[in-house]
């Protein structure tokens, strides 16, 4: 995950010692199927989203998400949930502790999505009943199971 100038500022201060983050999650769907990214770093599927930056709105911070990483618009079409928790938290290969608290979003596609090949280097839609034989990032399980049934 690429680190902003916010983080990045904070990291010059406190060095590995864990961080809170504000972050929201795109929940794409398209009928029964669910669109998930595989991350560069971990491999692993996951959901498309990231952080939100000071004075951002968590929808605008997710469109811009979505945008950077897929070159993709969205519309917001409801609210799924707000998640964290241990299973949000993360040590990164650099030593890095944060730990996310994600606002996810229902979400459909305005244009066609591609991975950028930097954060994310796979796309696909699976059902539902398909994500749970992924190797996947776990916390993902909660908010599909949420999302309400198409």
């Amino acid at each position: 995950m690429a680190m902003s100038e916010y983080v990045q500022s904070i990291r010059e201060r406190i060095g590995n010692d864990f961080l809170l983050l504000p972050a929201v999650t795109a929940v794409i769907r398209e009928g029964d199927r669910f669109l998930l990214a595989r991350d560069a770093f971990s491999r692993q599927w996951t959901l498309i989203g990231g952080g939100i930056e000071p004075g951002e709105e968590p929808a605008d911070a997710l469109a811009r998400e979505v945008l950077e990483e897929t070159g993709a618009g969205i519309r917001i079409t409801g609210l799924v949930g707000a998640y964290g928790g241990e299973s949000m938290m993360r040590t990164y290969g650099n030593g890095d502790r944060a730990g996310y608290v994600t606002v996810a979003y229902e979400c459909e596609l305005l244009s066609a999505a591609e991975p950028d090949m930097d954060e994310l280097i796979e796309l696909g839609w699976f059902e539902r009943a398909e994500i749970g034989d992924l190797s996947r990032q776990d916390w993902i399980d909660r908010v599909i199971a949420d999302a309400p049934l198409a």
